[in-house]
């Protein structure tokens, strides 16, 4: 006798007959969050894709014609202009994110109190992004902290503008995005066997050289991660350049919403843009996923000779 969830099959004589499960309950438990991914992740992704292909019209729907003239406007130099702009700021704002990440997270690895710098870490984003971002606007408009210090210790006679501009931009970028470079790098720095830079010292390489060519290496994949986890949020961004910059500092974030928006409505230009972030993201997490397979890999082979010396060693012991 069967029934939807397990089939008898029949054993010799004398044993018990066993029930073989039809079901694998696993897949049972990812039914629900795959319908979550389809639902709010692919079938979004899908709809930005065709929408991207379509035509729009003088009233700013989208008419089911296939047209290919959003990408043809992606050619326009002044999207150039903007895309180069948005590179240059994602690109600094992600080194000067790295190069403070990097002594930060070496610092909270080789320290005894990792659970408080952490918490010191983390906790100051707890609170709504808008928050934090109009309490940079107040630091640094003209009535901010920063004037009224310089202002009283008489180094400047007027104020300084030091909002809506690009260096604005890469301020605020750097603070809102730099726990997600320090804790990879953390977590890799955490894992690093720390007596390879006692062997390179032993052969003679300075503190500097060590860090350079020995800990620096060992550590890549989590440095590859900061870099995606902070580059590829700046590239989108909208409300930072939108709050604390100008139109020097006008970004793809800003210019997706404007299409998107009753101001221009052209959503097929707008998707296509869309769909240049989106590529850039799967770019970045295979990359992500090619260096740690390429760790792995080497980690697995340092293994096998390390084992294999120890055997021959053992060998000739003996």
């Amino acid at each position: 006798m069967k029934n939807t969830a397990q089939e008898e099959r029949p054993k010799p004589d004398g044993e018990a007959t066993v029930r073989k499960p039809l079901l694998n309950q696993g897949s049972l438990y990812a039914w629900p969050m795959g319908i979550w991914l389809i639902i709010f992740f692919v079938a979004p992704l899908i709809i930005i894709l065709v929408y991207s292909f379509l035509k729009k019209d003088a009233y700013g729907a989208v008419l089911p014609q296939f047209s290919l003239k959003a990408y043809a406007d992606m050619c326009n130099p002044k999207y150039a202009i903007i895309v180069l702009r948005t590179l240059k700021i994602s690109i600094v704002s992600t080194a000067i994110t790295i190069a403070i990440a990097l002594p930060c997270g070496y610092a909270i690895a080789r320290s005894r109190h990792q659970t408080l710098l952490l918490l010191l870490v983390i906790i100051p984003f707890w609170t709504n992004s808008l928050i934090r971002i109009f309490a940079w606007i107040s630091i640094l408009n003209n009535d901010g902290i920063i004037n009224q210090i310089l202002m009283r210790l008489h180094i400047t006679k007027e104020h300084l503008s030091l909002l809506n501009n690009q260096g604005a931009v890469i301020l605020v970028s750097v603070y809102m995005y730099i726990p997600y470079a320090i804790l990879p790098i953390f977590t890799a720095i955490d894992r690093f066997d720390f007596s390879l830079l006692e062997a390179a010292r032993d052969l003679g390489a300075s503190k500097n050289q060590a860090m350079v060519k020995v800990l620096l290496p060992g550590i890549k994949s989590g440095i590859i991660s900061a870099l995606i986890f902070t580059f590829i949020p700046i590239f989108g961004a909208y409300t930072v350049p939108d709050l604390v910059g100008d139109m020097n500092s006008y970004m793809l974030g800003k210019l997706i919403v404007d299409q998107v928006q009753r101001t221009n409505r052209n959503l097929p230009l707008g998707s296509a843009f869309s769909l240049v972030i989106t590529l850039v993201s799967i770019v970045g997490i295979l990359w992500m996923e090619l260096a740690k397979k390429k760790e792995a890999k080497l980690k697995k082979s340092s293994s096998k000779e390390e084992n294999y010396v120890a055997v021959q060693t053992a060998g000739a012991v003996k």
